[in-house]
């Protein structure tokens, strides 16, 4: 059994999760337009990994590997969990809250939930999902009760922005798209962008659809941000905040075509900041290759319950917090998707290194499965309506039609629009990535390891 003594002295830890927050729309990331000076602060008084990826780009999806450490195709959460798509972890996995549970920390949760059955991921406190809206400082403020109890404690914030709205598929075209409140909540003040002053990423199109959304994404990350820092102003005014350590990430990509639901880049590699008090190093970045399968076992080891081998399918990152150029690191990670919508299939695992990535397209011969609010956003059907034949760096064909095996150069095409599966000198090294992409998913057992044998 703990002793009073023992849990004193451990910290406390607050796991940040934001709802499709690209990397590109990050103030400490380098985008000098969006307003993000909390996420920006709690960056500069610890550190941004800048190979942090999600293993699958989906949001539900992406909150069970999250909160177990175990690929989503291993803990049965394959899709998304709500309504009829009703994916869920198995009832044997061991959560995240659990195992802190049972280590003798307070655990609690607000914000979206998105994961299921209820009882593998029991918290001693909570809000009902969806009370505070997108009211982030609202929710922060709630929080003030929670934070203010005995120590170690673990916090589990998860803000509902920036995901898109509701979509309506018979007019898609419509204003509000990232649920940007007509009037500013009791207590904020919004931060509106113009469109003429937005960055366009190379993933999407510069046209007047994809300014107008990414201007009102724009707000409601910074909506998001200013949640941020009530949290941390909650944590300091209860005199907790220099014993706790804070993570923030984001579940997948930003909710435009070529980003949320893909494996490329603008998908799967996210924002990951660390602020710790037991590391010294402030406000650098560390290239270690991590994932999200990490973060449960990181999570522990922080709390001092050790990295249990084996129990997962990820590792500690503790290790490596303040460490620019990690040596005797991984040199790969890996990352799995299948569903998001139970009618979007379209499973991918994915291999990738600082330079490379390869991608095995196991339903290559279908066409690639939008999810509903990315095919109906005004981005997506502007470009439709005009007949454009590229979408950002890509084409509209290539992003529809994949082949059996993508591999990219990511130092020389960062963009990832020429593949080199079929070139003869990459031969070995797509033979190489084979061999582990089978050897992972057979470790992970992965139900689709047979797609190998019988297609």
């Amino acid at each position: 059994m703990t002793t009073q003594k023992e849990k004193s002295a451990r910290v406390n830890i607050v796991l940040i999760v934001a709802d499709d927050h690209g990397r590109e729309t990050l103030g400490c990331y380098g985008n000098p337009v969006i307003r993000t000076p909390n996420l920006d602060g709690l960056a500069g008084d610890g550190v941004r990994f800048v190979n942090s990826c999600c293993t699958t780009a989906s949001c539900a999806a992406s909150r069970s590997v999250i909160l177990t450490g175990l690929q989503n195709h291993a803990n049965g959460a394959y899709g998304h969990t709500h309504g009829r798509h009703h994916f869920a972890c198995f009832d044997d996995v061991v959560s995240l809250p659990v195992r802190l549970r049972r280590g003798g920390y307070r655990t609690g949760r607000v914000g979206k939930k998105h994961y299921a059955p209820e009882q593998v991921f029991a918290f001693d406190w909570g809000v009902p999902d969806g009370k505070f809206g997108r009211d982030d400082v609202r929710m922060a403020e709630a929080c003030r009760e929670f934070v203010r109890g005995a120590e170690p404690f673990f916090l589990y914030w998860c803000s509902h922005n920036p995901h898109r709205a509701g979509t309506r598929e018979d007019h898609p075209l419509r204003p509000n798209s990232f649920g940007n409140p007509a009037e500013p909540f009791a207590g904020d003040t919004e931060q509106p962008y113009a469109e003429d002053a937005v960055l366009v990423p190379p993933f999407l199109s510069d046209t007047p659809e994809v300014r107008a959304e990414l201007a009102q994404y724009y707000q409601s990350i910074s909506r998001l941000d200013r949640g941020i820092g009530r949290l941390v102003q909650v944590l300091k005014d209860e005199g907790k905040y220099e014993r706790t350590v804070l993570i923030y990430i984001s579940d997948n990509g930003a909710a435009f075509p070529e980003a949320k639901t893909t494996l490329y880049e603008p998908g799967m590699c996210l924002p990951c900041i660390v602020r710790s008090p037991l590391h010294a190093k402030r406000g650098i970045a560390c290239d270690g290759l991590i994932t999200w399968a990490d973060i449960t076992p990181t999570v522990l080891d922080f709390a001092g319950l050790g990295d249990e081998p084996g129990a997962f399918h990820g590792r500690s990152f503790k290790g490596i917090v303040d460490q620019e150029s990690p040596p005797d690191w991984r040199e790969e990670i890996y990352a799995a998707h299948s569903f998001h919508e139970i009618t979007n299939y379209y499973p991918m695992r994915v291999l990738r290194t600082k330079q490379y990535k390869f991608i095995y397209n196991i339903a290559w011969k279908l066409d690639y499965s939008f999810a509903s609010d990315l095919w109906a956003s005004a981005s997506w059907q502007g470009a439709l309506r005009d007949g454009l034949d590229q979408f950002g760096a890509r084409s509209v064909e290539a992003y529809v039609h994949r082949p059996r095996f993508e591999l990219y150069d990511l130092k020389a095409d960062p963009n990832e629009t020429v593949n080199l599966a079929d070139r003869p000198e990459h031969k070995a090294r797509v033979e190489s990535f084979i061999a582990k992409l089978k050897t992972f998913q057979k470790d992970t057992r992965d139900p689709w390891l047979h797609k190998w044998t019988y297609e």
